[in-house]
């Protein structure tokens, strides 16, 4: 931040903006003559490979070739990382002064061996198969070179933090004889550190540098090519058009468009830049000081990252870590993202409130509310009826046309776009207002939106291929990229067609020249997270190969006191420390890797069943709110760059803001309805229901704000109704106890059945794996019998009852039992049988009871209405 010198009122300039966006996202060095040639050809070269390998035409049988150009998972890890590491030399500056308009022979020669290191996994994968695991002395010279050039890519690219880290685990594995008893292991020699970290796929060229090529680069690269189609741009000004007449109408807007922006771009910097420069002097000029108007839009554009259907590179690691398809990390994602959202402008109002902010005039006729919802309800109905149609009419072209039903489809597509182009073009290009001008207007609703409908178009496609398709994810990716790249070439020649404007031919080569460039701008954008993935694979590979994994866990068990409260805390602290260094990928996959069993574990020992895709999305979240946090989140020094104001209050005002982000992880924990497990479409509208209600009131508590300025007492109680809603089963566990307690001697009685799926809970003492003890309770699903013994038996668990004591005797092999952790000779302290218990809902009405005098009182208090204000 300090090399960007902001003008007298505070700000920096446009080009100093994208500068500083740049310098961490795709590189600051922008060289000239044959370099940049090189540059920009590398980086258009490997989005071109990355759409080859995605595509299904490497398997097609060609003519007199057949199919060619097929990679297997370590060849292509192996060419991504190879670009990743040139484009890094390439493109990052060594240090701040050293030249950014031309590459030093330094870099050059660095990115050719870092390259060529990286490659050679593919160059050589034939004899390297030959050989597993006794890699010969070329192997470990190349390996030596790769790790030392991959870490200073890291540098340069991400900055020290992970380097550090990275280095740390690394001396960590070779020093274990030297450790302290505690996190002393045997050791490792370099021989099997290179074998291990870069001849296999264990450590660099592990599962987060193949999902960085199989699913992110597809989707920063569809990113970058609706940007550069001007999609960024239309989504502000709809959301502006829409929030904009509103109370405090430009930080909603900010907010909105923010979240649709992260569509878009997964990097909160860039996020903040390209929507802050217009969002940012337009709350100020409704009333936000510069730090509040920089924290709005710091919250949102960093929220941008969890809300689906494209959420952020860790979203991809999670599919393969958790074991669950990507359409299944979107259902359990989308609740908690969709509320947080709804609370931060819940937020918004709330400061326009306290402040008696108006909104900005808007151009046209302000037709009544009650006109606006039913052209809103209207617009949803419409869009459910051609919804419906398209599913079923594609159901039927299916197995109507066979073979042919993907070329049908394809034009089909085709003359929808050129339609919904035709209808644009009789809008004029709207253009925002000069947000530093005496005067803003905001742009007509209506025109606005159907001004860009056809940007639409491919995140659709994206959607429906996700979720309707069930295509994985590159693949969805791919072909939403495909038609953003034919709508890039085309946009400009059909408008001016419908139009009747212009030359169609320059149009055209204007329209290849968009398309190269959003090329290029997708693999830049690229290099830091194909770096960041490989750097964080020597910190998974030094745990897996030195058993640090479980050390930690036992270390953190005894920091937390067998606390999964205390253990969520401390893994949120770490969360955010590492996230002050570490990109939100990097800092997922350290914490994950670490800490996500434990909590499992921990949680199960409390008798509390975790889902693990809970676990990742609690590391997911808090490292995502390292952006935000103070004193070196970069998102706040960005938007302090636009705002003028102090980059530091701005990051404190924008983690009280974002407070409500921060309190889901630890309440989807608990109450795993918020992320939709097993959960029915009618209770689901009921979870989400409830749930705004209870963020909307903690917001207002945390706010000090609710109908009127809240006293401190009423800012308890609405904190507690908040937690009432979103946890009535903690107050109705405490008033009927879900269980019983038997002795475990009944297990083995002839007694009465239970319901067939009954979960017992079964209190456990035992041993772990090396011997040490361990107690844990697990949830036995019952099986079939006439009797509780049968039962038992038919779950595959086998018992002996010694008079003193029950035990284990025998566990089947894949049972119930053996899934639920049971093994021979554990003894069963204390058996807990389940009870019927009055459904927790019942909790809501004593909470929204307290509530009424809440209101009652606000409003008596409530200010008096100004005749000018906007609604």
């Amino acid at each position: 931040m300090n090399d960007f010198k902001p003008t007298q009122d505070g700000k920096l300039d446009e080009a100093e903006l994208q500068d500083l966006v740049a310098s961490t996202d795709s590189g600051a060095r922008v060289p000239e003559g044959i370099q940049r040639l090189i540059l920009l050809g590398v980086a258009l070269s490997w989005s071109l490979f990355q759409l080859w390998i995605a595509s299904p035409l490497p398997f097609y049988d060609w003519p007199l070739v057949g199919s060619f150009g097929v990679f297997n998972d370590t060849e292509a890890r192996s060419i991504h990382l190879a670009f990743a590491v040139f484009l890094a030399f390439m493109a990052y500056p060594a240090f701040g002064g050293s030249p950014r308009e031309r590459v030093p022979f330094a870099d050059m020669t660095m990115a050719l061996l870092g390259a060529f290191a990286a490659a050679y996994l593919f160059i050589f994968y034939e004899d390297l198969s030959g050989r597993p695991g006794a890699p010969i002395v070329q192997d470990m010279v190349v390996a030596c070179i790769g790790v030392v050039l991959l870490l200073e890519a890291t540098r340069r690219a991400l900055g020290p933090p992970l380097v550090i880290v990275a280095l740390v685990f690394l001396v960590y594995t070779f020093a274990g004889p030297y450790m302290p008893d505690i996190i002393a292991h045997k050791g490792a020699t370099l021989k099997q550190v290179v074998n291990h970290q870069w001849v296999t796929t264990e450590g660099v060229f592990g599962i987060a540098l193949g999902v960085s090529t199989s699913f992110v680069f597809l989707f920063v690269l569809f990113g970058a090519l609706l940007d550069k189609a001007g999609a960024g741009n239309y989504f502000i000004k709809v959301a502006f058009s829409l929030l904009g007449h509103m109370r405090g109408g430009p930080a909603k807007a900010a907010v909105v468009s923010s979240g649709m922006t992260g569509l878009i771009s997964g990097s909160s910097i860039a996020n903040v830049v390209t929507t802050g420069t217009f969002t940012i002097p337009m709350m100020k000029r409704v009333g936000f000081s510069a730090e509040k108007s920089g924290a709005v839009e710091v919250a949102s554009s960093v929220n941008g990252q969890i809300m689906p259907p494209v959420m952020g590179a860790a979203a991809f690691l999670m599919v393969e870590y958790v074991g669950l398809s990507y359409v299944e990390v979107i259902k359990h994602a989308f609740l908690p993202a969709l509320i947080s959202y709804i609370a931060l402008v819940y937020i918004v109002h709330l400061e326009a409130l306290k402040q008696g902010m108006q909104g900005l005039p808007r151009r046209g006729v302000i037709r009544p509310w009650q006109v606006r919802l039913m052209g809103v309800l209207l617009g949803f109905a419409v869009t459910a009826a051609i919804a419906f149609a398209v599913y079923y009419g594609i159901g039927w072209i299916k197995p109507l046309l066979g073979d042919y039903a993907a070329l049908v489809i394809a034009l089909l597509l085709g003359v929808l776009y050129v339609w919904l182009v035709r209808y644009a073009a009789r809008f004029p290009d709207l253009e925002l207002d000069d947000p530093d001008s005496e005067v803003v207007e905001l742009p007509e609703t209506g025109p606005t939106v159907k001004s860009g409908l056809h940007f639409i178009l491919p995140v659709v496609v994206l959607v429906w291929c996700l979720m309707v398709e069930r295509l994985s994810p590159g693949l969805s990716a791919f072909w939403a990229a495909v038609l953003m790249m034919f709508i890039l070439v085309t946009q400009k020649p059909l408008f001016a067609f419908f139009r009747n404007q212009g030359d169609l031919g320059d149009l055209l080569r204007e329209g290849v020249d968009d398309l190269a460039v959003g090329l290029i701008l997708g693999a830049r954008n690229m290099i830091g997270i194909g770096i960041a993935t490989a750097t964080a694979g020597i910190i998974v590979g030094a745990v897996s190969q030195t058993g640090v994994g479980s050390v930690l866990a036992d270390l953190v068990e005894i920091l937390s006191m067998g606390s999964l409260l205390l253990m969520l805390i401390l893994t949120a602290i770490l969360s955010l420390i590492l996230g002050m260094g570490l990109p939100t990928t990097a800092n997922y996959i350290v914490v994950s890797s670490l800490l996500a069993p434990v909590i499992v574990t921990l949680g199960q020992e409390s008798g509390l069943i975790v889902p693990l895709i809970a676990v990742h999305l609690f590391v997911f979240y808090f490292g995502i709110m390292a952006d935000v946090t103070p004193p070196v989140g970069l998102a706040s020094f960005a938007a302090a760059a636009v705002s003028g104001g102090d980059p530091i209050r701005t990051g404190f005002v924008a983690f009280f803001y974002s407070l409500r982000t921060a309190i889901l992880p630890f309440l989807f924990i608990f109450n795993t309805d918020l992320l939709l497990i097993d959960v029915g479409w009618g209770q689901g509208i009921l979870v989400f229901v409830v749930s705004t209600a209870a963020i909307l009131l903690f917001t207002a508590a945390s706010q000090g704000f609710f109908i009127a300025r809240s006293r401190l007492y009423e800012s308890a109680l609405l904190l507690l109704i908040a937690f009432s809603l979103f946890r009535p089963g903690f107050w109705m566990d405490m008033l009927v106890s879900p269980y019983k307690t038997m002795a475990a001697a009944e297990l083995s009685a002839e007694g009465a059945a239970l319901p067939a799926g009954s979960e017992l809970r079964l209190h456990i003492h035992g041993e772990d794996a090396v011997g040490n003890p361990r107690s844990f309770v697990a949830l036995l699903p019952l099986g079939e019998g006439d009797t509780l013994r049968a039962q038992v038996a038919d779950a595959g668990l086998e018992l002996l009852d010694s008079g003193d004591k029950v035990v284990v005797d025998m566990v089947g092999f894949d049972s119930p039992a053996e899934k639920v952790g049971l093994a021979f000779d554990q003894e069963i302290e204390k058996v807990e049988v389940p009870v019927e218990q009055p459904p927790k809902e019942l909790m809501f009405v004593p909470a929204l009871l307290l509530l009424v005098p809440i209101v009652l009182m606000q409003r008596r208090r409530k200010p008096a209405p100004e005749t000018a204000s906007a609604t």
